[in-house]
C-alpha cells in the first residue's frame, strides 16, 4: 500500500492519479506536518508499505519570516517520518528543490554538488534532506524543480491569468527545468521500483527561463508572447533570494537504468489547455 501525503497538491494529485485505488490520500486534515507529535500515530494506522511525501511549506518569500514552521514542516517532519519508515521496514520518498543550490555554478548541479541554499526555504528542504538520509539511509529524495500542472495554482497559471489583462515584466536572468507533475510521479515511481535510494536528481529535459517559459505559455493560450517583456532579477526583487541557475542534472540515470524525462514543451500545451480551456 502507497500512503502519499500532501494528496490534494500539485504532485500528490499527480500520484493520486497515477496509482488510483493503489493509494492512501494524505491531506493536511489527515495528516498534519505542523503537528510533528502527531505523525507517527498516523502512520502507525495506516500502515504504508511505502511513504510518498508530497507535502512542504513552498511559500518562498513567507518563509524568511516563518522560518520555524518551514522548518518544522520542511525537516522536523520530514525526519520524523523517515524514522518511522526506518521502524516499519517501508520505503519512504520526499520531495526537494533546486534551491539547495546557490546558483553560481556555471554548468548544471548533478547529486554530488555541495549545497548552499541561499534563502530559508532552500535551507530547511536542505535540512529536510538530511534528515530522511539520517533517519533511513533507505530513503529516496528527489530534488526537481520548476513544477507545473494543468490542475492547480502555478507560475504558467498565472502568467496566462494575467497576460489576459496587461503586460507583464519577467526574470529571463534564472534558468532552470520546468518540470510537470505528470511527467515528475511515473519517473518517481519507475525510480522506486528501480531500487533508487539516496538523492536523485528528476526534471523534464530542456532549459529555459521565467520569461522564455512564460512567453511560451502566453502563445499556447492564444495570447500575444510580446505582453511578456524581459527583466533581471535586480529590477525585480524579492523578499528571498532566488539561485540564477537552477539546471538540474542526474548522474545516477544511467546507472540505475531509469528513462531520461522527456522535454517540458511535450506536455506544456496539455497543461495549458487544461489551465485554459476556453481561449476566448
Amino acid at each position: 500500500m502507497i500512503a502519499v501525503t500532501g494528496a490534494n497538491g500539485q504532485l500528490g494529485s499527480a500520484f493520486r492519479r497515477l496509482l488510483g485505488a493503489d493509494t492512501v490520500p494524505l491531506t493536511r486534515a489527515d495528516l498534519d506536518l505542523s503537528d510533528v507529535g502527531s505523525i507517527a500515530a498516523v502512520l502507525d494506522e495506516v500502515r504504508p508499505s511505502t511513504l510518498i511525501n508530497c507535502a512542504a511549506y513552498t511559500a518562498v518569500d513567507r518563509a524568511e519570516d516563518d522560518a520555524s514552521t518551514a522548518r518544522t514542516v520542511n525537516a522536523d517532519a520530514v525526519g520524523e517520518m523517515a524514522r518511522w519508515t526506518a521502524r516499519a521496514g517501508a520505503r519512504f520518498v520526499t520531495f526537494s528543490t533546486d534551491y539547495v543550490f546557490d546558483g553560481t555554478k556555471r554548468g548544471p548541479y548533478v547529486e554530488s554538488d555541495p549545497t548552499r541554499p541561499i534563502n530559508v526555504y532552500g535551507a530547511t528542504k536542505r535540512q529536510g534532506e538530511i534528515a530522511a538520509l539520517e533517519a533511513d539511509p533507505q530513503a529516496l529524495v528527489v530534488r526537481t524543480s520548476w513544477v507545473l500542472s494543468g490542475t492547480h495554482p502555478n507560475f504558467v497559471a498565472t502568467m496566462v491569468h494575467l497576460a489576459r489583462e496587461r503586460t507583464l515584466k519577467v526574470v529571463d536572468d534564472q534558468r532552470g527545468h520546468p518540470t510537470l507533475v505528470d511527467d515528475l510521479a511515473p519517473a518517481t515511481l519507475e525510480a522506486i521500483r528501480a531500487g533508487a535510494t539516496g538523492v536523485l536528481h528528476l526534471a523534464n529535459a530542456g532549459v529555459t527561463t521565467w520569461y522564455g517559459l512564460a512567453r511560451e505559455a502566453v502563445a499556447l493560450a492564444g495570447l500575444d508572447p510580446a505582453r511578456i517583456e524581459p527583466c533581471t532579477t535586480d529590477e525585480y526583487p524579492t523578499r528571498a533570494a532566488r539561485p540564477r541557475n537552477s539546471v538540474l542534472e542526474s548522474e545516477r540515470i544511467a546507472e540505475l537504468g531509469l528513462r531520461p524525462m522527456p522535454h517540458y514543451r511535450s506536455g506544456l500545451a496539455r497543461i495549458v489547455a487544461e489551465l485554459v480551456p476556453d481561449r476566448s
